[in-house]
């Protein structure tokens, strides 16, 4: 019989009842340390005070007015994204996956506005993850997200990782845009180096082509800027953003400068929930915070301490770990053995990460994880990768 709750997911018997900064409280009172942060969602760690804080206040106001009506939360929002990146102008949405849809319609939606209805197609990557609507999936294009859900939608061209000449080639009068993650979160924590997105930026102004980042896993700090595109020094056209956002709260954005946002119009999209005021007050705090240089700072130097400590774990088992990846806070553990045995390890060692492709296992701690947290998480990490070298059950 199916149960009630869909069964998408192949969830572990942990049932999390309380959380604080980077712990997590299981029904039976076992305290896990949390290095998956919800997948890159809780940046700020659970139950943050001010989050709460500024969230119960805007409870107690006005939870949803629709954006039939003017809503300062989301201006004041809008105001301080604009003020702190390349945009002009900014599009609430509620998750990552609405955000990918609207960057394709304002990609598209823009060259038919310029006069080239023809100019369609998006340009992806393989090993990308863009979400799971049906967008999203024809975006990333591998069997395993499009599998059953035929047919497609058209208009998107899969090209190898890092193969700058195939994009080059792939570029004709009919390409609208493309559509990059700097760094990949699902497909295994594979950042795309500096001069690649210096290369693609460049390649983007030489055909008028637009380029869309996808910051929904690696922005709001994660690598040590707010976004980690300013690494490279470069600018997008469009952004999608969320994940960290709303430091838990649902939401998302979508980031754009006022040539490419031309044609979006009174009418041309919309959202019933996007924007409102819940959301968007929460995530004006989480802005006040992980956009501050100071917080951004720390989270260099925290990044720098756990990779160190995480090389030294797998120079220690180099039977269950190969290396470490990634930026930032955004790290990623190359293993040997399936990647799931070490997240099964973690559970019984009451450490949790998050499985990616590429037999990889994501760090993604919150990014106010303290020093000696990180201390304790290696230690943990440390005795599930004894656990699964000595091959005991987790």
């Amino acid at each position: 019989m199916i149960p009630s709750v869909l069964p998408t997911y192949n969830r572990a018997d942990l049932t999390f009842v309380s959380g604080s900064g980077v712990w997590l409280t299981e029904a039976d009172g076992r305290r896990f340390l949390d290095l998956g942060a919800g997948i890159a969602v809780n940046a700020l760690g659970h139950a943050h005070p001010a989050l709460v804080r500024v969230l119960t206040e805007q409870a107690g106001r006005l939870w949803h007015v629709s954006n039939l009506y003017m809503i300062p939360e989301q201006e004041a929002l809008a105001d301080a994204l604009v003020d702190a990146t390349f945009a002009d102008t900014v599009f609430f949405t509620n998750s990552g996956t609405e955000a990918c849809e609207l960057a394709v319609k304002m990609a598209r939606k823009y060259w038919f506005e310029k006069g080239q209805p023809d100019r369609t197609r998006i340009l992806t990557f393989e090993g990308a993850f863009h979400g799971r609507s049906s967008a999203a999936i024809a975006a990333a294009g591998s069997e395993k997200m499009t599998k059953g859900f035929a047919p497609l939608l058209p208009g998107f061209t899969q090209l190898p990782w890092g193969d700058h000449d195939a994009f080059r080639a792939a570029i004709d009068k009919t390409v609208a845009a493309i559509l990059i993650e700097p760094i990949q979160g699902e497909g295994g924590i594979k950042p795309l180096p500096d001069t690649c997105l210096k290369g693609l930026r460049k390649l983007c102004d030489d055909t008028g082509t637009l380029l869309i980042l996808d910051e929904v896993q690696c922005g709001m700090g994660r690598t040590g800027r707010l976004f980690a595109h300013e690494w490279a020094g470069i600018a997008p056209d469009i952004m999608m953003v969320a994940k960290g956002i709303g430091g838990g709260f649902p939401l998302g954005a979508v980031l754009a400068t006022e040539d490419t946002a031309s044609g979006m119009t009174a009418g041309t999209h919309g959202s019933t929930y996007g924007g409102n005021p819940l959301g968007c007050a929460v995530g004006r705090e989480v802005m006040r915070h992980v956009a501050d240089p100071a917080f951004l700072a720390e989270v260099g130097r925290k990044s720098a301490l756990l990779r160190q400590k995480l090389e030294g774990l797998v120079a220690s088992h180099p039977g269950v770990f190969e290396s470490v990846r990634g930026t930032g806070l955004m790290l990623g553990l190359v293993c040997r053995v399936p990647n799931t045995d070490v997240v099964r390890a973690g559970y019984a060692e009451e450490v949790l990460t998050v499985p990616a492709a590429e037999n990889v296992i994501r760090i993604l701690p919150a990014l106010t994880i303290g020093d000696d947290e990180i201390a304790e998480a290696l230690t943990r990490l440390e005795r599930a990768a004894q656990r699964v070298a000595a091959h005991e059950p987790a």
